[in-house]
Order: C-alpha cells, then structure tokens, then sequence
C-alpha cells in the first residue's frame, strides 16, 4: 500500500503544474465570466445583480442575424480552406520537379504576420487605387472603380477570402502529413490492377484522410469561429452590420459600449456553442477509432 501511496502522491505531483494552469488560465476567468455574464457590470463602481436580463437581451431578431451570419462565414470559409487544402496537398505530395520549392511557397501566408497580411488585402481591396479594382477595369468586367469594403456583400466575401488566404497554409501542411501516412503498398497495389491516379485518390486517398479531415475541420472551425483580427481590421463589422459576427459583436458590446456584463453573456453564448461543436466532433472521431459501436 505504501508503494501504491507513493506512486499516486508522485503522480499528483507531475499532474499539479498542468492542473494550477487549467485553474488559473482556463478555469477562473470562464467562471468569472460566468457570473459576470448575470451583472449589470460596467464602467460604474457599483454591479448589481440583473439575472437572465442580460441573456434576454441578446434573443433578439438582430442578434439572431448575427448568429446567422457567423454560421455562414464559418461555414464558407471553413469549406474552402478543406477543398484547397487537400487538393493542394494532393499536387504537393505528387512527384513533380520542384516540390520542395512549391511547398516553401505554401507558407508565406502563415508566416507573414497576421495584421500585416489583413492590411494588405485591405489595400487590394480599395476602390480606387487596390489591384483587384484596377485589373476589374483593365479587364472591362467593371466600368469604374469597385470599393469591396464599402458594400455588405462584397465585404462579407471579401473577409472570407481573406480569412481562407491565411488559414490555407495550415490546412495543406496538415492534410500534406496525413497523406504522406497512408501505405505505399496500397497505391503499388492499385496501380498494378489498373487504377488511374484519380481513382487511387477517390477510392484510397480521402478514405484513409476522412478523420485528418475532421480533425483539421474541428480546428480550423474553432478558430473561425473565433476569427476577430480580419474582420476588425478590414471592416470593423461594417459596412452597417454586414460583416459583424458573434465575436465582433461581443467585443463592440463588452469593450466599445463598456457593458461588460452584455457582453459577458454574449462570450457564454459564444462557449456554449463552441462546446457542442467539440462535442459532435468527439462523438464523431470516436466512430472512426472504434469507441462507439455503430
């Protein structure tokens, strides 16, 4: 017993930095947040308690709007990224002179810094002296100049193509790894059957890569969901609300009109459904390694 006591103490004691960081990091501010969300908490020195007022306030129809067009923009964007990514993984992993060098090219939108990129696109996307306006006209699909950040629709898409430019690289290299793990022996083998290269890849390649694909999925959603820099920088959630999603509309609730406690309840909601995603993903990985029986 003595041995075993020892052995549990010892264990305790290698777990104890990870638990005082999952407490202090994670932890404490989501419980805070938690019962701040219940306040009236602002700029003033004294907070009272209001209950689920600041909850009712959010299910309105604007907020239910911006709900909406969160999902849209994740569900774009996120869509995107997983079809570039994995077929350009796909011309990565190929054979061809030059691998290398395409694949050193892959990074530089992950490797510039973020804000650096953003403002970039926002140049390009300018309508009078960015490059996609200019090269409308050269073209003749426009007649003059196209201000994409100035008009809801082009800016929604605009932000998406943004948000895919940065977040591509991630994807590639990641689905790039998962396709170096498949076998070799099962391409050698359904090439000596016949097997066209297209065929290998419908009928062994995005097989084998389903659950690298929703791992990849899951983690560029989050982090989409959660994508603050590029619309703030690019749109500030304008023109009129048309690109403001939950996590812009949280920080113009909580830091711009100083309602904490609004804003508080807009980060639950924002926790909540990041919670159920991680939950559809964990039941749906646990299909593929075998611990649900089907």
């Amino acid at each position: 017993m003595s041995v075993q006591r020892s052995t549990l103490i010892f264990a305790w004691i290698l777990l104890l930095p990870a638990l005082l960081y999952v407490t202090v990091i994670v932890a404490y501010p989501l419980v805070d947040t938690f019962i701040l969300s219940f306040t009236d908490a602002s700029l003033k020195r004294t907070t009272n308690w209001v209950g689920w007022a600041n909850y009712s306030k959010i299910f309105n129809d604007t907020f239910f709007q911006v709900i909406l067009r969160t999902f849209i923009w994740t569900f774009f964007s996120v869509s995107i990224k997983m079809i570039i990514g994995t077929f350009g993984a796909a011309m990565l992993n190929a054979a061809v002179p030059g691998r290398a060098l395409f694949r050193i090219l892959t990074m530089p939108p992950w490797i510039v810094p973020m804000a650096i990129g953003i403002f970039m696109w926002g140049w390009m996307y300018n309508g009078q002296f960015g490059m996609i306006s200019g090269m409308l006209q050269r073209m003749g699909f426009v007649d003059g100049p196209v201000a994409f950040l100035a008009y809801g629709n082009t800016a929604f898409w605009a932000t998406i193509i943004t948000d895919v430019w940065i977040g591509v690289p991630m994807v590639t290299l990641y689905m790039l790894a998962a396709m170096q793990s498949v076998p070799q022996d099962l391409y050698e083998a359904a090439w000596t059957d016949g097997a066209g290269r297209w065929y290998r890849f419908r009928r062994i390649t995005l097989p084998l890569l389903v659950p690298s694909m929703v791992t990849m999925s899951m983690l560029s959603l989050i982090s989409t969901f959660n994508s603050f820099d590029i619309i703030w920088i690019l749109t500030r959630g304008g023109p009129n609300g048309e690109t403001t999603t939950m996590i812009i509309d949280t920080y113009k609730t909580a830091i711009g009109s100083n309602k904490y406690g609004e804003g508080a309840a807009r980060a639950v909601l924002i926790c909540i459904f990041l919670s159920i995603f991680c939950l559809c993903y964990f039941r749906i990985t646990s299909r593929f390694t075998g611990g649900e029986k089907r």
